[in-house]
């Protein structure tokens, strides 16, 4: 079987071509439109401008993907379509929709709408191009410029959302912080570089003795009973720190990166381990593009030798972290594979809220 997705939940246009064999599959081609340079004069995505961009980019994504793939005959060879349905912006939403419902009826294709956030679920099985095997229950984190959810899997397509952020996505508080430290748009890679900076020069020795963090913020939520997230107080108190300072030094901004950046992981370790412990999870997931944080990621890989051996933490590779049109793939395959939901063009939606459960 031979998949074509579309993702357009944002700023990225994107379109994948999955072949699949059994309980296998390769990745043909994986084509990613980034309009983030667009957006970062506006310091943020504008949902108008993202629709623009994605109708100008879309037939020639499609053009490049197909022949990435070495499809010549898409009519012919393409046996799937799938399309992002949510959550998202729904201007960005529609065009990809509106796009795969011309090919589902111009090509007589199966449809399948797929949930953004299940297709970050499902970019963890990206790096193995096979079926991994892992038991359940599973515990996901999946964290993005746009959600920040603790789901629970008992088993294929069956969620629960323990938890999710009661304001600000983690990735959000990410760019807010950033435009606070004047370090621009997008922010989570310019805060995690310079809290790379930072560390390197932690606990070394000067005449006046050894160097450390002045900067101390709380870590929200770390021991609410909940599994929900707040990082909108973690935001503010960065903002009153600052005042304590009369100059905004590039010391003072590497100082507050290491600090916002790691009162982030704390939480999200925190709470993520405790619901793996609480129901019994095999399996540790995390997916969304914070996870491409190269610390982040690093903490959550010593778990199973620091924290607890019981649990089996899996990432993605880092190429997958962001939105692209593979998981969409990946997941359609898994979705079609166990005969859930296709539906008629003519009835699907976009849907800015969709929720995985």
């Amino acid at each position: 079987m031979i998949i074509l997705a579309i993702e357009t939940s944002c700023d990225e246009t994107a379109i994948s071509v999955l072949e699949s064999n059994k309980n296998s599959w390769e990745i043909l081609s994986n084509v990613v439109s980034s309009q983030v340079k667009l957006h970062a004069k506006w310091g943020g995505v504008v949902p108008s401008l993202a629709k623009r961009e994605h109708l100008k980019n879309l037939p020639i994504v499609l053009r490049k993907s197909l022949l990435k793939a070495g499809i010549k005959n898409a009519k012919k060879e393409i046996d799937l379509i799938a399309v992002t349905q949510g959550p998202g912006l729904e201007p960005a939403l529609w065009t990809g929709i509106n796009f795969a419902k011309e090919l589902a009826v111009l090509w007589n294709k199966p449809l399948v709408p797929i949930n953004h956030m299940e297709g970050h679920l499902f970019s963890v099985f990206l790096k193995e191009n096979r079926e991994e095997n892992f038991g359940f229950p599973a515990i996901v984190l999946l964290a993005s410029g746009g959600h920040t959810q603790l789901i629970l899997v008992k088993d294929w397509f069956k969620y629960k959302i323990l938890g999710e952020t009661r304001d600000d996505a983690v990735g959000e508080a990410f760019d807010k912080v950033a435009r606070m430290l004047k370090l621009g748009y997008p922010g989570g890679p310019v805060v995690a570089r310079l809290a790379d900076e930072q560390r390197t020069v932690l606990g070394k020795i000067t005449k006046d003795g050894p160097l450390f963090n002045r900067i101390v913020l709380p870590r929200p939520m770390m021991n609410s009973k909940d599994y929900d997230f707040s990082f909108s107080g973690l935001k503010t108190a960065v903002l009153y720190k600052l005042r304590e300072f009369p100059k905004l030094t590039p010391g003072i901004k590497k100082e507050m990166c290491y600090e916002f950046q790691q009162a982030v992981i704390d939480v999200l370790i925190s709470k993520t381990m405790r619901a793996a412990k609480e129901y019994k999870a095999k399996t540790v997931i995390l997916g969304g593009g914070v996870v491409a944080n190269k610390e982040l990621r690093k903490q959550f890989q010593e778990l199973p030798y620091t924290y607890d051996r019981e649990h089996v933490v899996i990432l993605p590779e880092v190429k997958f972290t962001g939105d692209n049109a593979a998981m969409i793939a990946l997941a359609a395959y898994f979705r079609y594979k166990n005969k859930k939901l296709t539906v008629k063009p003519q009835a699907l939606k976009a849907d800015g809220n969709l929720r995985i459960a």
